[in-house]
């Protein structure tokens, strides 16, 4: 028995959404201003909705939780700007030809922006992303030890400072607060990522990303806080959140955990073993994973929310000596001349599925 939605149904829904706001803005707008408007185009494009964001994570091996500067699979630290630009240039085209992604969320830490020695360098990546079309999350994830707590809130303040800094004027680059805020109760978080937007009004709602609460496993909390109207919202979900569930379960699981806020909220981290022959395209497996995957892929689509795979190049190496046994792609060749290839066809058929292409 199928889970999906009719195939164009949500894309008639999104044509529909930006038709209604366009021809509202039309009737807003005077005709003197839409003169002036259209010899100087405005800097800021149409809002995203979030089923736009199509895309992947590229993290470090071993994970993005370290003390040191994070360095995402296939960069060196040793890398000069340009070099980091034209290694991130080829695994960014590799992600678009290969999915048709259109997204990239990227980690950071304190130093891993602009200002520190290796984020100068690192500014590359983003700069090749942005510059091939692509939206980036900036998300920041916390030192070796983490405990879901920020351990230097002027750290962290001045971090996001660099970052807005440098990146504020591009409408590509999105700022996710803080990865997994587990530390805190889901009123202390509200609280945290409202004192970050009061702080930099200059930052539009919709280039910010807030975290779910805990392991950014419920967004029905900050989504129904006031203060952060006009953001996006971002959740994760693994099976070793919860165990064995059956499809049903997962589904109902997901919906509880987004409520009625799906179209603001991107799965920003979800995944499972792509190397070992698993078939996502079928609806009757009794593997957990299986049905992990394909619920949270119907949910995507049925919520008219993004996704984000978990990951796509780096993570951990607890399965797997060498590589993420979650990883979607295996990284090929040297120095700047990289290439992916695909390790599941069958996840790729999913993320299509959960991305309505």
């Amino acid at each position: 028995m199928s889970h999906s939605t009719a195939p164009d149904a949500r894309s008639h829904r999104r044509r529909r959404r930006a038709l209604a706001a366009t021809l509202a803005a039309l009737v807003a707008v005077p005709a003197a201003a839409l003169t002036s408007a259209a010899a100087e185009p405005t800097a800021e494009p149409t809002p995203l909705a979030a089923a736009d964001f199509r895309g992947v994570n590229w993290a470090m091996p071993g994970d993005n939780f370290t003390d040191d500067p994070v360095v995402p699979e296939g960069l060196s630290e040793s890398d000069s700007y340009d070099t980091v630009k034209a290694k991130a240039a080829a695994v960014i085209e590799g992600f678009a030809s290969t999915i048709d992604a259109n997204t990239v969320r990227l980690p950071i830490n304190f130093d891993s922006v602009p200002g520190t020695a290796w984020g100068d360098r690192y500014a590359g990546a983003v700069d090749a992303a942005t510059e091939a079309g692509f939206n980036v999350i900036l998300s920041m994830w916390e030192g070796n030890s983490p405990n879901g707590r920020i351990d230097d809130m002027n750290g962290f303040n001045a971090m996001w400072d660099a970052v807005v800094d440098r990146w504020g004027s591009n409408s590509r680059v999105h700022f996710e607060l803080m990865n997994e805020p587990h530390g805190y109760s889901a009123g202390d978080w509200a609280n945290i990522a409202a004192t970050w937007i009061a702080n930099r009004p200059e930052v539009p709602r919709n280039r910010i990303f807030v975290s779910g609460s805990g392991f950014n496993q419920d967004v029905t909390g900050v989504c129904a806080d006031s203060r952060l109207d006009g953001t996006y919202l971002s959740l994760h979900s693994y099976t070793f959140f919860h165990g064995e569930m059956t499809y049903d379960q997962w589904m109902n699981t997901l919906a509880a955990r987004i409520g009625n806020c799906g179209s603001r909220t991107v799965l920003d981290e979800f995944g499972a073993p792509t190397d070992d022959g698993r078939n996502y395209n079928d609806a009757n497996s009794t593997d957990n994973f299986v049905r992990y995957i394909r619920a949270a892929t119907d949910t995507v689509r049925n919520h008219d929310m993004g996704a984000v795979y978990w990951p796509a190049l780096g993570g951990k190496h607890t399965q797997r000596p060498d590589y993420d046994w979650y990883s979607l792609y295996a990284l090929e060749g040297s120095g700047t001349n990289l290439t992916l290839r695909v390790r599941s066809t069958s996840m790729v058929d999913r993320l299509h599925h959960a991305w309505g292409i």
